[in-house]
């Protein structure tokens, strides 16, 4: 959709109010109608039907789950203003603020809400908004790290990557010294999902932004916040990001325009050797490059700071207006639940619904034999969650906007473009009345 037509929705949505947010198409079929993010015929939406398959049988409840990928938020807005909101949304972390800003989202109870005193503290809080209230059951959670073409490390001779500086070098030999071996100049250190759809060079660069104890912004009280983008430490993320880019080279022709989509094909075609990623695509990659090819390291530590990476996962939103609250409780509770946990993990299998649990009954290693997956278990201690304003979706595009920019044109000064971004985010804050 065009940004203009984008916009005229949003404001349709917004004028929307609460009562009309309906219960999707439930209300003609009497079935609990369930929207998550995966792309139709997936693995992910083939666990995703077990997954509600596994709730049916357990609870009796009628389901109708619908898979959307592309322009999901966007479909989201079309049903707010058609008034035909499904009942349930599985949906990313980040998205929380937006959602509740618009009115979309019931209020969770945790008392009421059996098992929740089973779940990881960090989990709660990214199913928190800005009032301290709860607006989502946490159902997956995820931190991140960089998958490595072993095979090519060992080719050229190096060890793991244990500071940035390593990463750096890493990446210069899989750039420059023919690390497949077939005699081209055909291959890339990082594969990076750098373009700017749905934020992605926010994304990728948030994880070093962590690692250097950098921020996008911070904490000035209850509900309220200051810029941080453009803090020394997150400057020097992303100018040794930019470095990376246009100095060394060493990035993947093309990532400014990319988005995971295309960043995972990249690197199983073996086009650049280092992914700063989630563990959602362990499984696929073992399967599609072998398992004995790839290896599973830690987001080193930045020269200012860290540890850190970036926190993410998906929340079990319960859509206001349904007439379906108890079903709605139902599947929250199930969701949150050990044994709905072990359905979503899928264990080693293509397409966790379910990435790291967030039950703190379920033993990661029982469900999965993979020792890589602990890699990503013990970086979760350190992930940061975006923070709860209002809405974080246009922190998270317009910095992506800026940090594309700043790889995309290698003349930009990445402490002044940080600097009117900061001023940027002033502006924004006031606007949400979070500053």
């Amino acid at each position: 959709m065009p940004r203009r037509l984008l916009g005229v929705a949003v404001a349709l949505v917004l004028a929307v109010p609460l009562s009309a947010c309906g219960s999707g198409g439930s209300s003609s079929d009497d079935a609990l109608e369930i929207w998550i993010r995966q792309v139709p015929n997936s693995p992910s939406h083939n666990t995703a039907k077990k997954f509600v398959a596994a709730f049916e049988k357990a609870t009796g409840v009628k389901t109708k789950l619908v898979a959307l990928f592309d322009d999901f938020e966007t479909k989201l807005q079309q049903q707010a203003a058609a008034k035909d909101l499904p009942d349930i949304v599985i949906n990313d972390t980040a998205r929380l603020g937006n959602m509740e800003h618009q009115g979309w989202l019931r209020e969770i109870d945790k008392a009421k809400l059996k098992g929740s005193d089973q779940l990881s503290d960090i989990a709660w809080k990214a199913a928190q908004a800005g009032d301290g209230k709860y607006y989502g059951a946490p159902f997956s959670a995820q931190s991140f790290a960089l998958i490595i073409r072993k095979d090519w490390r060992e080719k050229v001779g190096m060890q793991p990557p244990q500071t940035w500086d390593d990463l750096a070098k890493l990446a210069k030999a899989f750039t420059d010294k023919d690390p497949d071996g077939n005699g081209a100049n055909d291959t890339a250190g990082f594969v990076a999902p750098a373009g700017t759809k749905r934020g992605y060079a926010s994304w990728y660069a948030s994880s070093l932004i962590f690692a250097n104890g950098g921020d996008f912004l911070k904490a000035t009280g209850p509900g309220k916040f200051a810029p941080a983008v453009n803090d020394p430490k997150t400057v020097e993320a992303v100018k040794w990001l930019q470095d990376q880019f246009c100095t060394a080279k060493t990035v993947n022709p093309g990532a400014v325009s990319n988005d995971t989509t295309v960043t995972h094909t990249v690197f199983e075609k073996g086009q650049g050797g280092i992914y700063l990623v989630g563990p959602y695509v362990l499984a696929r990659f073992v399967k599609s490059i072998g398992s004995d090819k790839i290896e599973v390291v830690p987001v080193p530590k930045g020269p200012s700071g860290g540890p850190g990476t970036l926190g993410e996962g998906e929340n079990v939103y319960e859509m206001a207006g349904s007439k379906h609250e108890a079903e709605q409780q139902k599947f929250a509770e199930y969701a949150i639940s050990v044994d709905g946990q072990k359905v979503g993990m899928n264990g080693d299998n293509e397409g966790p619904i379910v990435r790291l649990p967030v039950n703190k009954g379920v033993d990661l290693s029982a469900e999965r034999q993979d020792p890589r997956w602990k890699v990503f278990q013990d970086s979760y201690q350190y992930a940061v969650y975006a923070p709860p304003v209002p809405d974080w979706t246009p922190f998270r595009q317009k910095s992506a906007d800026a940090i594309n920019a700043a790889w995309a044109d290698c003349s930009t000064d990445v402490k002044a473009s940080m600097d009117t971004l900061a001023n940027t985010f002033t502006q924004e804050l006031a606007t949400q009345k979070a500053s």
